[in-house]
């Protein structure tokens, strides 16, 4: 039997829409994307800290960050920058990989900034394919991951 002919299994794909206001002008906004000393405070979920080891934002340029979790596990995320357009647009690959380096999802995103009358409106787009199936689990993940990084973003930009 096929792995997705069972009712039970979870999907090996997911995608996602979020638009969201922020009060800050949208260079800030996209500087909160670009520059390392920002993206530490703001990225991944709740609680968890982060070690950005490469951020060469620009066409072709690769990031890594690895997501610390409170228990002290380790969630390395990386990408490649597909496109950008200060302080519009940011499109950019991003994959989860295991501690060997392996690609265990590979996502795609897109994110826009609109200005407001002085604020920002960002609109994220996103997909994710699991690679490997244990995987897809994290995949439910995802809308509650990017909620929870968006609200940590509108924190430390109240911060900033």
């Amino acid at each position: 039997m096929a792995a997705n002919s069972n009712p039970g299994a979870l999907p090996m794909e997911g995608e996602l829409k979020m638009t969201r206001i922020f009060d800050a002008p949208r260079e800030v906004v996209f500087r909160a994307w670009t520059e390392p000393e920002h993206m530490t405070r703001w990225w991944g979920p709740k609680h968890f800290t982060n070690r950005v080891e490469q951020m060469d934002v620009r066409p072709g340029g690769a990031w890594r960050i690895v997501m610390c979790a409170p228990d002290g596990a380790e969630h390395p995320a990386q990408g490649i920058y597909q496109e950008i357009v200060p302080p519009e647009r940011l499109v950019f690959t991003n994959d989860a990989v295991d501690k060997e380096g392996k690609v265990i999802i590979a996502g795609f995103t897109t994110v826009t900034f609109d200005d407001q009358d002085g604020k920002t409106r960002l609109t994220l787009q996103t997909r994710a394919t699991a690679k490997v199936a244990y995987a897809a689990n994290f995949l439910k993940g995802m809308e509650m991951g990017w909620t929870q990084s968006l609200e940590r973003l509108a924190e430390a930009l109240g911060r900033a």
